[in-house]
């Protein structure tokens, strides 16, 4: 099975995560650290706080930020459920906002403008499948309202632009992303007081960690907030140490076959469109398409199927989902909503080949093909 995402691993990590076992000190010591300083210096910042998710960071952003009962956060509903989740998880509520369009399906700042509220505090930004917001326009449009700018970066490491919108940004070290800790993630935060309070919430609020005191030579600490058990542990930093310094190869490999695949879908699928048509800055996470209107979604993933070709979709709209539309009834995205019937992410990894973009492609056109016979035979 070709699949969409697939990590890669091998004797490198395995031999890190060797010596971490015989170093005997599996958690928040030295390679914790040394992951933090490198994540940072490829971002251009000057610290970062490595946690165990990207769930983690934003949650960890929005209590330091001081974001709670009473406050509204604009999210949008196309993105992972965690995106809104952070925003429950400090007792705000989360505003849906629908996307700019089929072609650039990232939070629409009109429709942002149209939801904001004497209590809008935050926005958090998706980049989606990669792609950087306008940062300008955003930066501009928080400084009016007096908002926090939060970036959801899960999709978008090792770009220098990530982290320098607003407030802070979050990102994802999940099996499928562009380098892997299996679980993890990390918030870049510019202002350092900022970054002190997350880096402090990581651990219960603690004023000192494991390690600090063994080499300090005192059992002594003091909690000074509440905080939370969102460390990372030696082992997934040893990890991420490894990839990390891959990351920008990975990331110049997903930018060629993404080339590739909008030559090819042009050429043999034109009823199909890739969003985000004009050039625009991106880490190239996934590869979304949008299937024509009268084509059947599930036709065409079982045909790639049979095929040995892995698709899945990105993302049910949050706002559909059971929780949230009991949560907050009658909200109404027409752009997102069909955004989401019509998009179908297809294989994007730096394993992929040459030969293998051309057999997705193959196979999609032929799926399509099947979809206009029957629909012609109705």
């Amino acid at each position: 099975m070709l699949l969409v995402s697939a990590p890669i691993l091998g004797v490198p990590e395995k031999a890190a995560l060797s010596k971490v076992i015989d170093s005997g000190w599996l958690t928040m010591g030295d390679r914790v650290r040394a992951f933090e300083e490198a994540f940072a210096d490829m971002h251009g910042a000057e610290d970062c706080v490595a946690v165990s998710s990207c769930t983690a960071a934003l949650h960890l952003i929005l209590h330091a930020l001081g974001i709670g009962p009473g406050d509204e956060v604009l999210v949008p509903s196309m993105t992972f459920v965690a995106t809104a989740n952070a925003v429950l998880y400090v007792g705000a509520s989360p505003v849906f906002v629908d996307i700019e369009s089929a072609d650039v399906p990232l939070m629409s700042i009109v429709e942002a403008e149209a939801r904001c509220t004497s209590r809008t505090k935050a926005v958090i930004l998706v980049h989606f499948a990669g792609y950087l917001a306008d940062r300008e326009q955003w930066q501009k449009f928080a400084r009016a309202r007096g908002l926090h700018i939060i970036e959801d970066a899960a999709h978008a490491p090792g770009l220098k632009q990530v982290g320098t919108f607003g407030a802070a940004a979050a990102f994802s070290f999940y099996g499928n992303k562009n380098m892997t800790t299996a679980e993890g993630g990390a918030v870049i935060a510019r202002d350092p007081d900022l970054r002190d309070r997350i880096r402090r919430a990581r651990g219960h609020g603690m004023t000192t960690g494991t390690q600090q005191r063994l080499n300090s030579r005192t059992p002594q600490y003091d909690v000074t907030m509440l905080g939370f058990n969102y460390r990372m542990d030696e082992l997934r930093a040893a990890i991420g140490l490894v990839q990390l310094q891959n990351l920008q190869e990975w990331n110049e490999i997903r930018r060629i076959l993404v080339v590739l695949y909008r030559r090819l879908i042009a050429n043999y699928c034109p009823a199909v469109t890739v969003p985000f048509s004009e050039p625009r800055t991106s880490a190239y996470h996934i590869m979304p398409i949008l299937l024509p209107s009268l084509a059947n979604r599930q036709d065409v993933v079982d045909h790639l199927r049979n095929e040995g070709i892995q698709t899945t979709i990105h993302y049910p709209p949050v706002h559909r989902m059971t929780f949230y539309r009991e949560r907050f009834p009658g909200i109404e995205l027409p752009v997102t909503d069909e955004f989401a019937q019509r998009e179908l992410t297809i294989p994007l990894h730096p394993q992929i080949t040459s030969p293998a973009v051309e057999a997705v492609v193959a196979a999609l056109a032929s799926a399509l093909a099947n979809c206009m016979q029957a629909e012609t035979a109705a």
